[in-house]
């Protein structure tokens, strides 16, 4: 199934496809837009045509559950290699290898890669990974020399995923299954959080740590939230990630 919608709405349609299909998705640039289709099925297709309008749609070739592979291709930050398992790392590396068909988080969206990017400038220190997914951002940061690395995430299914991940990959991080929202979050020099804005916005005011990596909103958003400063900024494909540092002390009361 796919869609054609002009450069004008381009950040808003990536954030739309992004809620639809969290999986994954297409885009391709076209001279009169971008093109972004997902492989679904008729439920999908329904909620495509109810944020969109109508599209066109096609049937999958033969061969797909193989040539969806294609389109996870691997990414490098700096010394971070991040991949999928079938493809091989550079030998001079520091590899984070994450299967894609898990669905919690690839390194491949252009959140995770702006994140990685600023947290390679950064002095490895201690760090809390927040809303961890499938833990790519924790591992690639215990790669980097970060340690202790401790990681939240409600999904009970994406704390199993991190694990395994964290264990495969051969560094040690504290995955831990907890509501971020309520639960006493993690002491950490560095705090990462790749969400949403409002999200961000509210951990801001509960995190311990003095530097807070945030993402998961669009280069048109800023997160302001009270007693931080933003020290830097990434953009990339309509995307956005911030460095904000502490310039309050924390409340007593947390």
């Amino acid at each position: 199934m796919h869609v054609l919608v002009g450069h004008e709405r381009a950040e808003e349609a990536r954030g739309l496809m992004l809620e639809l299909f969290p999986e994954g998705f297409e885009e391709v640039e076209r001279a009169d837009g971008i093109e972004l289709a997902a492989y679904t099925n008729s439920g999908g297709e329904e909620r495509l045509w109810q944020a969109f309008g109508p599209g066109g749609a096609a049937p999958v070739e033969a061969g797909w559950a193989q040539a969806w592979k294609r389109f996870h291709r691997p990414v490098r930050i700096g010394p971070v290699w991040v991949g999928p398992p079938w493809c091989e790392p550079d030998p001079d590396a520091l590899a984070v290898v994450v299967d894609p068909g898990q669905a919690f988080g690839t390194g491949g969206h252009s959140t995770t890669r702006l994140c990685l990017e600023l947290l390679v400038g950064l002095e490895p220190t201690s760090l809390v990974d927040l809303g961890c997914g499938s833990g790519v951002l924790g591992i690639a940061a215990a790669r980097l020399g970060f340690s202790p690395v401790t990681a939240i995430d409600l999904d009970p299914l994406a704390v199993e995923a991190a694990r395994a991940n964290a264990a495969a990959n051969g560094v040690e991080i504290d995955v831990r299954h907890a509501d971020m929202r309520e639960a006493a979050l993690p002491a950490g020099d560095v705090a990462v959080a790749n969400v949403t804005l409002e999200a961000v916005e509210a951990l801001a005011q509960r995190v311990h740590s003095p530097r807070l990596v945030a993402s998961g909103y669009l280069a048109s958003e800023r997160p302001a939230p009270r007693g931080w400063t933003a020290c830097d900024r990434r953009e990339e494909g309509g995307w956005a990630a911030d460095l904000l540092e502490r310039s309050e002390r924390l409340p007593l009361s947390l």
